[in-house]
């Protein structure tokens, strides 16, 4: 509860200080006198800027139904005001500079009431325009069929008889009020078509109970793998009623890993899948729950190689340390938005994509659905198949 008090506190300021910075340059800067014009204006950027805390606040408490329509309205309108505030900042020095060579031109300490109220009607449309151009594309992509990315991993101890195993991962799915039915039913099709040896999925699974996204999330039995289809917790099962979440999956043939491993295998050949729970299951207050490296590893041949499913990048350093020569990860979403792939770096050791840390290769897949913004900018859906192959003589 204290850290939803504190994401609330947080989010009230961001949203303050971001409408605040529009309403100055789009409402303020373009009426040139205080009236009904300026006061309704006003009104209309406190409601929106409101609706995104509205919304978290009201969250799990109402109906899917019911809370779609503000969902998407006020996400969207969030996306929409991120972007204008990204324009508008990059327009503040055509802004200066064309109001000083106007007042230079005109030889006046102050420049006409009616050039500065066109100038600023101009930038503010300008910034509106691109606003939207943006998340249009964005909202576009986020809503388009995951891109399927074949990522071929070399490991070191992997028998050859697995060389050409396919593990296919997704991540970061966020079923929820916005973000669910026929999208959900596409991305298990996708899968399927991928021939799958084995299925991981790396949490965020869900962003709602089990009662709201029981039919969303039934398409999960559908999933047709070898070696079977294996789930781990993300943050966002810890928002909601995780034990009802973790006792869900096995009814649809998901096998949920907590701090534990399973052998793959291919006649004798095989390696060790293991999965645990995610870095924040310890502040949850559930008992037992909690990433433990330990556990998953205990008792392990170390001759025998290892993919780790966590739902984190960072813990790439414990695995790194534990010997893990594979990390399949998530969380990130690619960065969703662009620039915030960025902000995402002083946290996680990557973004997405391939990379070495140590001795544990890492894999970071960008997500299929998306979170808050019913939208993806810089970091389209995707459906991971990695091919492990076995290292050459």
């Amino acid at each position: 509860m204290l850290g939803l008090l504190l994401f609330l506190a947080v989010l009230s300021l961001a949203m303050g200080l971001l409408h605040g910075y529009l309403w100055l340059r789009v409402v303020r800067a373009t009426t040139s006198r205080r009236g009904r014009a300026r006061r309704s204006l006003t009104l209309l950027v406190i409601v929106l800027g409101a609706l995104p805390v509205l919304a978290l606040l009201l969250r799990g408490n109402l109906p899917l139904e019911a809370a779609a329509p503000l969902d998407w309205v006020a996400y969207s309108w969030l996306g929409i005001a991120f972007y204008a505030f990204l324009a508008l900042l990059v327009l503040e020095p055509v802004r200066w500079f064309l109001g000083r060579r106007r007042r230079r031109d005109a030889d006046e300490d102050v420049l006409d009431p009616r050039r500065r109220v066109f100038l600023a009607r101009s930038l503010a449309v300008t910034a509106g325009a691109v606003a939207l151009g943006t998340t249009g594309t964005g909202a576009v992509l986020a809503n388009s069929a995951p891109v399927v990315r074949r990522v071929p991993v070399t490991l070191a101890r992997l028998d050859p008889a697995l060389d050409g195993l396919r593990i296919v991962t997704f991540s970061d799915a966020h079923l929820s009020a916005t973000n669910r039915g026929r999208r959900f039913e596409r991305l298990v099709e996708i899968v399927n078509a991928q021939r799958p040896d084995v299925v991981a999925i790396v949490g965020d699974l869900v962003d709602g109970d089990v009662r709201e996204l029981r039919e969303d999330v039934a398409p999960l039995a559908d999933l047709v793998s070898e070696q079977g289809v294996f789930f781990v917790t993300g943050n966002h099962e810890y928002f909601v009623d995780t034990r009802a979440w973790l006792r869900h999956p096995p009814t649809l043939g998901v096998d949920v890993l907590r701090n534990e491993r399973v052998p793959i295998r291919r006649g004798t050949a095989s390696f060790d899948l293991a999965g645990i729970d995610d870095r924040t299951a310890d502040a949850s207050g559930l008992p037992g729950h909690g990433a433990d490296l330990d556990a998953a590893l205990d008792g392990r041949d170390d001759a025998t190689p290892v993919v780790l499913l966590a739902h984190q990048p960072v813990m790439v350093e414990q695995a790194a340390a534990a010997g893990v020569d594979l990390q399949l990860s998530g969380h990130t979403h690619g960065g969703q938005l662009w620039p915030f792939d960025y902000a995402i770096r002083l946290d996680q050791p990557a973004v997405q994509g391939w990379s070495r840390h140590g001795g544990t290769q890492l894999y970071v897949t960008p997500g299929a659905g998306y979170w808050g913004p019913p939208m993806r900018i810089g970091a389209r859906p995707e459906i991971t198949v990695v091919e492990l192959r076995a290292a050459r003589a």
